[in-house]
């Protein structure tokens, strides 16, 4: 299905940009907007072109249009669950005012220490350090096998410069690594950046509960709501907006989870809001198996799916607290951010004219922690009612190792390339010299390269100079 996107810098939109969003849609007809995963908003029937004039400021990405990457943030999960001391909702926002053009490329903000917004789903994902106002930078451009990590610490005053400094390095250069990248910008740049000390530790916490009417310090709530079919009634939303103006809420904040969370209600104000969401027929208690699921936008087979599965764990009452769940078509990119991962197999093209069942994957993040962007499959080509049974088994295995993960840094839990070594052959006897194994007759051990033996090495066969050989193959070690 064709969508029409709204981008919302950050997931931070304020209640009169949502109304104005709002009477836009009601104007042509709709009845609801949906949420995205890059904290945008959804237009799933369809959004007709707008003159330029009556757009405002708001930046539409329309279905043939292939510009227009939203920045995502964790400024939702400031002052309402765990984060680094000195990163303010405040420091975000001034952030990401100083992106003025739209970004070309996916830009992640976070604060590691929370668990609800992605961390490595961008192409620039900037993760604060324990340094006050300092960022780490992990970088995978679109085409790059890895992530790789900048070489320094950036100030946060100087991200939006960083940032379109390397959009502009992409577009001009035909090809280029981390250690390009970071020439180019030092050269082009006067930052004030620091000496990363050392390396990003990424700390496993329990996904949290974000929905339903919570404490916000002594005398504030906040409000995640959430829609069970990310069908959110325009006529809810225009009311509420005017609610938040009335208590003179100032941002509305998207998650990556399509539920949105009202931060700041005065106390005084709580049963007010209780009693509109009661009024409007609002449920803000789901549980957390229904919550935790990551669908892919206006697929109806996904959301059937979801429900099938969410009813069957619930007879059985299987916890699932602090896991999280996706449902995705047949992807092996890696960009997953939940715990588990429930995927869809692609039908053989020659087989798509007949009526067969769908059949699955199951694929689990390492340690359950999707940050390590590490994925193990545990099943292939399962039948649907086969889920449910390894949805409870995986489920087990969380808890079990629950409290028995050892943190590790980013660095550790990258992927490493496995070294090369040249197999080499002596051109008088044929004899082999492969590092694996060294040459016990000459008491070499395994491990050293040939490149590396003593000019004075000859073959144990023949005897030949080590300048009579030559390289027959490389292999991994």
């Amino acid at each position: 299905m064709e969508l029409t996107r709204l981008i919302v810098k950050g997931g931070v939109i304020s209640p009169g940009e949502l109304r104005e969003v709002v009477n836009m849609a009601m104007d042509q007809g709709l009845d609801s907007i949906s949420f995205g995963s890059r904290q945008d908003i959804i237009f799933p029937k369809g959004f007709k072109a707008l003159e330029k004039e009556k757009m405002g400021k708001h930046h539409f990405v329309f279905p043939d249009e292939k510009s227009g990457n939203n920045i995502v943030s964790s400024y939702v999960s400031t002052d309402i669950f765990r984060n680094t001391n000195w990163l303010t909702g405040n420091k975000f926002l001034y952030i990401l005012e100083q992106f003025k053009d739209q970004p070309k490329l996916k830009v992640n903000i976070n604060d590691p220490k929370q668990q609800l917004v992605p961390l490595f789903t961008g192409h620039l994902n900037f993760i604060a350090s324990e340094h006050e106002d300092y960022w780490y930078l992990y970088i995978r451009l679109p085409k790059w096998q890895r992530m790789e990590v900048y070489p320094v610490l950036i100030y946060s005053w100087d991200i939006a410069t960083f940032y379109y400094e390397i959009e502009r390095i992409v577009t001009t250069e035909e090809s280029c690594g981390i250690d390009l990248i970071f020439s180019l910008v030092t050269e082009a740049l006067d930052t004030n950046n620091r000496t990363i000390d050392k390396p990003l530790n990424v700390p496993f916490y329990p996904f949290p509960y974000y929905e339903g009417m919570n404490r916000m310090g002594i005398d504030q709530y906040w409000l995640g709501l959430y829609w069970r079919n990310n069908l959110y009634d325009l006529e809810f939303l225009k009311e509420m907006c005017d609610l938040c103006f009335d208590c003179k809420i100032g941002k509305i904040c998207i998650t990556p989870w399509k539920s949105f969370i009202v931060k700041g209600i005065p106390k005084d104000r709580k049963l007010e809001w209780e009693k509109f969401l009661g009024k409007k027929g609002i449920n803000v208690r789901h549980s957390l198996l229904e919550l935790n699921w990551h669908l892919p936008v206006a697929m109806e087979w996904a959301l059937n799916l979801k429900t099938f599965l969410v009813r069957t764990l619930d007879q059985f009452d299987i916890s699932t607290y602090g896991l999280n769940f996706g449902i995705s078509e047949y992807n092996r990119d890696g960009h997953y951010f939940t715990s588990i991962v429930v995927e869809k197999n692609d039908l053989p093209k020659d087989l798509e004219s007949i009526k067969i069942r769908d059949t699955y994957n199951v694929l689990y993040a390492k340690n359950f922690d999707p940050n390590t962007r590490e994925y193990i499959v545990h099943s292939q080509d399962i039948d649907k009612l086969e889920l449910p049974t390894i949805l409870i088994e995986l489920s087990r295995k969380y808890f079990e190792e629950l409290g028995n993960l050892v943190p590790e840094t980013v660095e550790n839990n990258q992927k490493k390339e496995k070294p090369k070594m040249d197999i080499y052959q002596c051109q008088e006897c044929l004899s082999l010299y492969n590092p694996e194994y060294g040459d016990a007759g000459q008491n070499i051990p395994k491990g050293i390269l040939f490149t590396d033996l003593a000019e004075t090495y000859c073959c144990s066969l023949c005897e030949a100079p080590k300048s009579n050989f030559k390289i027959l193959e490389t292999v991994t070690a």
